[in-house]
Formats: C-alpha cells, structure tokens, sequence
C-alpha cells in the first residue's frame, strides 16, 4: 500500500510541440543531405546516441548542438527554426513570434521577423541569462551578416578570438567567418540581431 504522505511521482517531462517539429525537422534534414547517423555524428562532432535522441524528440538540443548541425546542413539556425513554423504574415503580433528556449543555457531566442520566402534578412531578438556562456565552433552560412545591437544588460562577443564587451545603446556589425562566442557577464543581456544572407 502506497504511503499517503509521499509525494505522487514526477511526470514525465513532455517534448513541446516546437521540440517535436523541430526534431522530425532534423529527422527530414538528414535524409534531404543523404546522411546516414553515423556520417552526421562524424561530419557534425555530435554522438550518434545524442542525434538519434534529437530526431526521435527525445532530447532538446542545445544551442551550441543547433549550431553544430546548421553548419552542416548550411543553414542560420533562425533558417532551420522558421521552417518549423508556419509562412508569416507580414505583420506578426508578438504573441504570434516564435520562441525557442536552449535548455542547457536558458538563452530565449525571439524570431521578430523570421525568415520568409522572398525577403533576404530577419530580426532576432535574444536573452542570454547573466553567467550564461555560448560558443559556435563556426558560422552555419560563412559572411553571414550580423548587426547586433545592445538593449539591456553586458554581452562579451567574441568573433574570431577579438573580444567586443557591449553595453546597452551599442552596435557592432560583423560577418560571420569563424568561430564565435557569446558569454553574458551579467546583468542579463537583451539584444536584437538584423542577419541578411550573403
């Protein structure tokens, strides 16, 4: 007989409806590129266990893991996640802009306006918790254009092994050719990304 003063027993964690799609996404990705898991888990740096976790919506990846797999399918994530989602309107609410959520870091990335069929850029609005640290080994799309520019908060971007420290009211343009890193030293960092394909 179960004890009435223990408590009922955790559920189950449940994958989001984003987490699924996301994850049969990826599952259609690697069959488009003609990858077998393990020419993935090789070309990407990721373990076969792990990706079949991801495609199977077992697991939600992380935002350095998205940024391993982007690079290999070459696409920005912002790409990859708006094809989860349904073509936008031209005027998106903001309870209609998607948000994703990297569990491991608790960084809330914003599509503002996603990417579309026939418009060339799209504005990302992001949150890095203070203490939260993210790295991409390399840039999904090499010279993809990035101006950043600085709400709230401290944001350390490092592009390339040259550290920018920006504070609120500053905007730094770049393109992506190389390894980057975003690292929060707190308070918490808000900011928006303009990102145009080259």
């Amino acid at each position: 007989m179960r004890d009435s003063l223990a408590p009922d027993p955790l559920p189950e964690p449940q994958a989001s409806d984003i987490d699924l799609r996301l994850a049969a996404r990826l599952a259609s990705l690697r069959q488009e590129h003609g990858l077998s898991l393990d020419a993935l888990a090789a070309a990407s740096g990721i373990s076969r266990a792990t990706l079949s976790r991801l495609e199977r919506g077992d697991t939600s990846p992380t935002a350095a893991l998205l940024g391993r797999l982007c690079t290999v399918y070459g696409r920005p994530m912002s790409r990859l996640l708006a094809e989860i989602e349904a073509d936008p309107a031209r005027l998106l609410r903001h309870a209609e802009q998607g948000v994703w959520v990297d569990p491991e870091t608790g960084f809330r990335r914003r599509g503002v306006s996603p990417p579309a069929k026939g418009f060339s850029a799209e504005l990302v609005h992001g949150t890095l918790p203070a203490g939260a640290i993210i790295s991409y080994e390399a840039p999904p799309v090499g010279g993809l254009e990035h101006h950043l520019w600085m709400l709230e908060g401290r944001l350390d971007l490092t592009l390339d092994g040259v550290t920018h420290a920006l504070s609120p009211g500053d905007c730094l343009r770049y393109q992506l050719t190389g390894a980057s890193r975003f690292a929060c030293p707190g308070p918490e960092a808000r900011y928006l990304i303009a990102i145009c394909r080259p």
